[in-house]
């Protein structure tokens, strides 16, 4: 649905996004992860024909976003960063004017209208001024222009920024429920989002994909393990000494403790094995009262931080 070939894009002298190729699926909710300057607005810019690239191509359910730039356009449905609304305009005034100019007849637009006020949540404030809106509704009346023509590609640019806990967790059903129906490329920095409904990542950092997978393949990669964290009462030093010498034991590091007489140590294991009882039988065997220890598996932040890290260094 999606298909990107040696993307580039250079401001003066510099290097934006560096000959990245990727393919979307057709029915796929793919994450494009990174960190804040790594290249992830500037490629969806180009994507929805706002910018053109230096070098590279791309194409859109088979149409080119050079050659084909208007029929592109009419494929997607995209939801910026910054939503640009017109905020002296009542909510289903600003929608029946994005429709006209989408060119859907009047039976057309009062449909689809009717259907994007119940789908983002907006029928209760059709009437009311989008310059009166809190910023979640203005958020969603951007995304219901963006769905206003049903395209089959959603491409959306940090989505939940600025919204309050619960307008986050609305949002990101609406999302999976609209994966349904559509293929989705949502552009976020914010790990529980794309863990909360992606299929697949792919990871950006200074312009270059770094990797790509579901985000169970991204947390298994780079052969990340589970760890044991133990919480017992004893000195950091002789903790630390005990728990190394344990068979299985990869490294320990002590983590900040509480002040309250407890030491905090993260046990990381030789070839995933579980360790705990063994942790638990040296922690008992020195005497030291034990509050806690639990089996932490890797996650999707730790790869996150490896990735991007090496990439700074190269």
């Amino acid at each position: 649905m999606i298909a990107v070939k040696d993307l580039t894009k250079i401001y003066g002298t510099t290097l934006a996004v560096d000959h990245i190729t990727f393919d979307v699926p057709k029915g796929q909710i793919v994450g494009f992860l990174g960190p804040n300057g790594a290249g992830k607005s500037t490629t969806l810019k180009i994507l929805t024909c706002y910018m053109p690239p230096t070098s590279g191509g791309a194409t859109i359910n088979g149409q080119d976003i050079f050659t084909q730039s208007m029929d592109v356009r009419k494929n997607i449905g995209y939801l910026p960063e910054n939503v640009p609304l017109y905020p002296e305009m009542r909510v289903g005034e600003y929608l029946e004017f994005r429709a006209q100019l989408r060119g859907m007849d009047r039976r057309a637009r009062r449909q689809r209208i009717c259907f994007v006020l119940e789908r983002c949540w907006l029928s209760t404030v059709e009437r009311k001024t989008i310059g009166h809106l809190s910023k979640g509704f203005r958020q969603r009346v951007g995304l219901a222009d963006a769905l206003l023509h049903n395209p089959p590609v959603l491409i959306m640019d940090e989505p939940t920024v600025g919204l309050d806990p619960t307008q986050i967790r609305e949002t990101r059903k609406l999302i999976k429920e609209l994966g349904d129906s559509h293929t989705i490329m949502l552009s976020t920095h914010i790990l529980p989002e794309v863990e909360a409904v992606c299929d697949r990542v792919i990871v950006i950092a200074r312009g270059r994909i770094v990797a790509q997978g579901s985000p169970d393949e991204l947390r298994t990669s780079r052969r990340l393990q589970a760890r044991v964290l133990v919480e017992c009462r004893g000195p950091q030093g002789d903790v630390q000494a005990a728990l190394s010498q344990l068979r299985g034991v990869q490294d320990v590091a002590m983590l900040e403790a509480n002040g309250d007489g407890y030491a905090i140590a993260a046990v990381r294991p030789k070839d995933g094995a579980d360790i705990r009882e063994d942790v638990s039988r040296a922690v008992m065997q020195k005497g030291w009262p034990l509050r806690e220890i639990r089996l932490e598996h890797a996650t999707l932040e730790e790869f996150f931080v490896q990735v991007t890290a090496q990439q700074a260094m190269t």
